[in-house]
C-alpha cells in the first residue's frame, strides 16, 4: 500500500476520513487511486469539490452508516464507490455487533479492491449487470447467530460470487478457527486475497500456453475437487508438502494451490510497496523483474519476523518460500507482466 498524504502534507492512513492536523475531509479516488482532501462540510451534500476543481460525492456507505472513506466522481449515476456497489449481501445492520463486523469487512474488501485496481485488473460489479462480474456476499450461519436460517456458510467462490462468513471478521471467533485447523496464519485481508485468486484464474490462465505452464507447476485443475477436499479434511496434507506449497491447505487441489499462491503473490507486492514508501530499506519497482520483488521480499520478512519476536510476537510472515513456490510466485508475475507496465 502506497503512503498517503493530506492537501497540508501531513502524512494519512487508508482508512483515515479526516485529516487531525488541519481537519480536513479525506476520501480516495479509486480512478487515480489517490487521497483527496475537502474542506470540512456536510457528508450528505450532493458535491464536494477538490482542490483542484474535480467534483465529487461521498459513497452512500459513508452518508449512512460512516464506513466507507471513497469517493464517487459526480458525472456517475451511481450512489456506491466501485467497491461497495461489488456487494450483493451484507450483514443484518440492526445489531452493533454486526455493524462493527461489516466494516470490518469492507476494510479489507477496499484493500483487495485497491489492489486490484493498482494491478490494472477488471473490476466490474456483477450486481451492476456485468455477467462475468465480481459480487461479494457477507453471510451469517447458526454457528455464530442462531436466529439467522442458514445452517453452515463456508468462505469461497462460485461464478463471479466471494461469500466470506461473517464470523470471520470477529477476531476471537477468527483464532479459535485458526487453532482449530491448525493454521499458521487467517486473516480477513487473506481471505480475501485468496477467494480473488479463484475469481481471476479464469481471466489470466485463458490460453493453451498458460493451461501447460500452469500444469506443470500447480497440477491438473480439473482433478476432482470435491474428492480431493474430502481426502484433504479427512487425512491431511500430503507427506512434506512443505518442499512444494505455501501452505498446507494449498496441498489440498491445484486450484487452492493457485489461489494461496496468488494470495501470498498480493501480500508481497503490498508490503514491498508500504516498506518502500515508508524508507525501510526497501527499494520496490512494479516494473522490477521477480528475482528482484523475490530477493526484497526474503529480506523484508526476515525483518518483519524478528521485529514482531521482539515484541513477544508470532511471526508476521510464517512462510517458507522455496524454489518450487517462488517458481509459482513467478507464473502470477508473468501473467501480471502487462498490468504491472500499464499502472
Amino acid at each position: 500500500m502506497k503512503r498517503f498524504s493530506c492537501s497540508c502534507g501531513e502524512s494519512v492512513f487508508f482508512e483515515n476520513t479526516h485529516c487531525l492536523a488541519c481537519d480536513s475531509v479525506l476520501g480516495i479516488d479509486p480512478h487515480c487511486l489517490q487521497m483527496v482532501a475537502f474542506p470540512a462540510s456536510d457528508p450528505g451534500v450532493d458535491q464536494i469539490v477538490a482542490d483542484d476543481g474535480r467534483r465529487y460525492r461521498h459513497c452512500q456507505n459513508r452518508i449512512t452508516y460512516n464506513n466507507c472513506n471513497w469517493l464517487v466522481h459526480s458525472p456517475e449515476p451511481d450512489t456506491y464507490c466501485v467497491s461497495c456497489r461489488l456487494n450483493r449481501t451484507i450483514p443484518n445492520l440492526s445489531t452493533d455487533e454486526n455493524l462493527l463486523h461489516w466494516t470490518q469487512l469492507e476494510r479489507a474488501k477496499r484493500r483487495l479492491v485497491f489492489s486490484l485496481l493498482d494491478l490494472q485488473l477488471p473490476v466490474q460489479s456483477k450486481v451492476r449487470g456485468w455477467p462475468f462480474g465480481l459480487a461479494f456476499d457477507f453471510i451469517e450461519d447458526k454457528r455464530s447467530n442462531p436466529l439467522v436460517e442458514e445452517e453452515h456458510v463456508n468462505t469461497g467462490h462460485a461464478g463471479g460470487i466471494i461469500t466470506i462468513n461473517v464470523s470471520e471478521a470477529d477476531d476471537v471467533l477468527r483464532a479459535m478457527t485458526r487453532k482449530r485447523m491448525s493454521e499458521s496464519y487467517r486473516t480477513l485481508l487473506g481471505h480475501f486475497r485468496h477467494e480473488s485468486g479463484h475469481y481471476y484464474f479464469e481471466f489470466l490462465v485463458n490460453g493453451q500456453e498458460h493451461r501447460k505452464q500452469f500444469r506443470a507447476l500447480f497440477g491438473d485443475a480439473t482433478e476432482d475437487y470435491d474428492a480431493a477436499m474430502i481426502r484433504y479434511y479427512s487425512y491431511g496434507p500430503e507427506p512434506r508438502w512443505e518442499s512444494k506449497f505455501i501452505s498446507a491447505y494449498a496441498a489440498s487441489h491445484p486450484a487452492e494451490d493457485w489461489a494461496e499462491t496468488w494470495a501470498h503473490y498480493l501480500h508481497m507486492i503490498d508490503s514491498l510497496e508500504t516498506a518502500g514508501d515508508y524508507a525501510l530499506g526497501v527499494h520496490f519497482d512494479p516494473a522490477a523483474g521477480f528475482d528482484k520483488h523475490i530477493g526484497e521480499w526474503m529480506r523484508l520478512t526476515i525483518a518483519l519476523n524478528n521485529l514482531n519476536r521482539s515484541m513477544g510476537l508470532p511471526d508476521a510472515y510464517p512462510f517458507i518460500i522455496n524454489s518450487v513456490v517462488a517458481s509459482k510466485l513467478r507464473f502470477i508475475h508473468g501473467l501480471l507482466a502487462p498490468q504491472h507496465a500499464a499502472s
